[in-house]
């Protein structure tokens, strides 16, 4: 009996043993890591792509890049580079049933990179529609109050992880997992706390709409995020005859790194050819990409 009861406790021992290293490894806090990190003159790298899920066929819809710059409170610039991934022969059919041209050679323009950056609160974009937008010889399109990530940047990571204020939203109500944390925000909640999706979403989404958008946050050993996923319904974007998720997977890298991003200074409009001011929304059947 007393080998037994050896046994027993030795395997109990083991075990407590083996389970106390797990316990201990909380993921360190981002809100306290991104706030010693990501400070005025300094920035962070990042890389994403956000794709389509309709009836469980899964597209690849844009992949984007870019560079947040910090002020002295909040994001103070950004550079990013957007692009929808589609082909040469989509946009064949896509023309085929357009049965336009010059719808056709939107589509087109639409179809190349879109380029953005913003200073403050003025947006300039260049490249994708602005190509055929914009009056001869003239490159960028300046707009006070503009989107953050351009025209393409509704398709984007709707939470920013440079937020410090985001992140606490975030937080409140999350569950830890073994390398970050995990939860769910309501669009109402993440709106009051984030100026960045009140830039991307601006005019195309209810601030009060109650819709849940999940999310799983990867932070490393310093707390500095890593990774960052969200899902949410198309119909958010769309209305609600969009069926099916919209995934964005964003990638971080470079904390703390030396940023300084410049507004462009030539080939500057801010009129379109046609005299407008006012940016066009960017709608495309997303549903039928994951066709």
């Amino acid at each position: 009996m007393k080998r037994i009861l050896t046994g027993v406790a030795l395997a109990t021992t083991a075990a407590l043993a083996t389970a106390t290293p797990a316990m201990a490894a909380a993921p360190k806090n981002p809100v306290v890591a991104v706030k010693k990190t990501f400070t005025a003159g300094k920035g962070v790298k990042f890389t994403e792509r956000t794709t389509v899920a309709v009836d469980g066929d899964r597209q690849i819809f844009t992949r984007r890049s870019g560079t947040l710059q910090a002020g002295k409170s909040g994001i103070a610039a950004s550079d990013i580079t957007a692009k929808m991934n589609i082909t040469s022969k989509d946009l064949d059919q896509i023309e085929d049933v357009l049965g336009d041209s010059e719808l056709g050679e939107m589509m087109r323009a639409i179809a190349k990179p879109e380029h953005t950056i913003r200073v403050g609160s003025t947006a300039y974009m260049s490249g994708n529609m602005w190509s055929v937008l914009l009056p001869e010889g003239q490159t960028w399109f300046k707009a006070p109050n503009g989107p953050a990530g351009g025209v393409m940047g509704m398709y984007g990571q709707p939470i920013n992880a440079a937020e410090t204020g985001t992140l606490k939203t975030l937080l409140k109500g999350a569950k830890p997992t073994s390398n970050g944390y995990a939860g769910k925000v309501s669009v109402n909640a993440l709106w009051k706390a984030s100026p960045w999706l009140q830039s991307s979403w601006r005019g195309m989404v209810n601030p009060k709409s109650k819709v849940s958008i999940s999310w799983r946050l990867t932070v490393d050993k310093k707390g500095l995020p890593t990774r960052l996923v969200s899902t949410y319904p198309m119909s958010l974007l769309i209305g609600e005859g969009g069926q099916g998720t919209l995934s964005v997977d964003t990638t971080y890298s470079g904390w703390g790194s030396k940023v300084s991003i410049k507004a462009p200074t030539t080939s500057v409009a801010d009129k379109m050819a046609d005299g407008e001011t006012e940016i066009p929304r960017l709608q495309i059947p997303l549903g039928s990409l994951a066709d």
